[in-house]
């Protein structure tokens, strides 16, 4: 399948799926954390960038990158969108929200369609069990990571001009503080 063939198709359906470059993956629904947590960062870029050229969007617009076409769980995108606009291809900041199902896809699939994206400054892994982030971002010519862990960290983003404590994403959020092997 091509992309314009899933666009095309995807038209249709009554879920949501992405597009893997071969062929469409159904999305499938969240725990209260997650969802809890993409609440908390919808609202934490929303009253930090109200009002400037940078604005964010949650999982129910899709991005293009490198070919594919991903719902992340919020991105920001710093040029004008059409109001009819379905499929966006500029992000310059990327959010997912860490299960245990989607540790593969999000930590090396998506990562590496993230950092083959020019427009793409940063992309940011939340935890769901515990606080706690990974942060992949441009650095020259490299992409690098670092992570953050406890309710101490903040979370910056220098390509918005903006910074959110990394408590604030988790707050009200019950976790579980179990991590889970993968293997």
């Amino acid at each position: 399948m091509t992309l314009g063939e899933f666009l095309e198709w995807e038209e249709r359906q009554e879920r949501k799926f992405e597009f893997n470059g071969f062929q469409p993956v159904a999305m499938v629904g969240g725990t209260a954390a997650h969802a809890g947590i993409a609440r908390n960062l919808i609202v934490a870029l929303s009253v930090r960038l109200r009002g400037k050229p940078c604005q964010p969007y949650g999982g129910d617009l899709k991005v293009e990158v490198a070919g594919r076409i991903r719902y992340p769980d919020a991105f920001v995108v710093c040029t004008p969108l059409e109001p009819a606009a379905r499929v966006v291809t500029g992000p310059v900041v990327v959010f997912e929200i860490l299960s245990p199902s989607s540790t593969y896809t999000d930590l090396v699939l998506k990562n590496g369609e993230y950092e083959a994206t020019p427009s793409l400054q940063r992309y940011v892994v939340l935890q769901q069990v515990q606080a706690g982030a990974t942060i992949f971002a441009r650095k020259g010519e490299d992409w690098v990571s670092h992570t953050l862990a406890g309710d101490e960290g903040v979370l910056r983003m220098p390509e918005i001009g903006i910074e959110i404590p990394l408590a604030e994403l988790y707050a009200e959020v019950e976790l579980t503080g179990e991590a889970r092997s993968d293997d």
